[in-house]
């Protein structure tokens, strides 16, 4: 359980505060997905994801975004956290707000993160 909560902090580094789309995939299988539930948006496969990932999330992340855990659950090949996410509203966010243009202003919401593992790799992640 302890690696898997290691490689998760590494993904979640390397996705939203280092904003490497290399060192984000390297945590993860061949074949994995990410799906924002609400709006549907992420990729299935490595190609796809790697396309989301450039053009749709990691290169355009509100520049004081910050994370508050509320809370973790580990089992054996799957982590769930539940957290708060705050930002400015200071960039296109399609991913979260589709269509809707940087209206600047700060915004807090509650999160769920379901990450399931494979093989000591990210397989897919559900986000809620």
């Amino acid at each position: 359980m302890d690696k898997i909560v290691e490689l998760w902090e590494q993904h979640l580094g390397a996705e939203l505060f280092a904003k490497d789309i290399d060192a984000t995939m390297s945590t993860m299988v061949d074949d994995p997905y990410v799906n924002h539930v609400p709006t549907m948006t992420g990729g299935v496969g490595a190609e796809q994801l790697r396309r989301f990932y450039a053009y749709h999330f990691i290169t355009v992340q509100p520049k004081d975004l910050d994370l508050t855990p509320v809370s973790r659950t580990v089992g054996h090949d799957t982590l769930v956290d539940e957290l708060v996410i705050r930002f400015t509203h200071d960039c296109r966010m399609d991913y979260f707000l589709p269509g809707v243009a940087p209206t600047n202003r700060r915004i807090a919401v509650a999160a769920v993160i379901i990450a399931h593992f494979r093989d000591g790799k990210l397989a897919h992640e559900h986000i809620y």
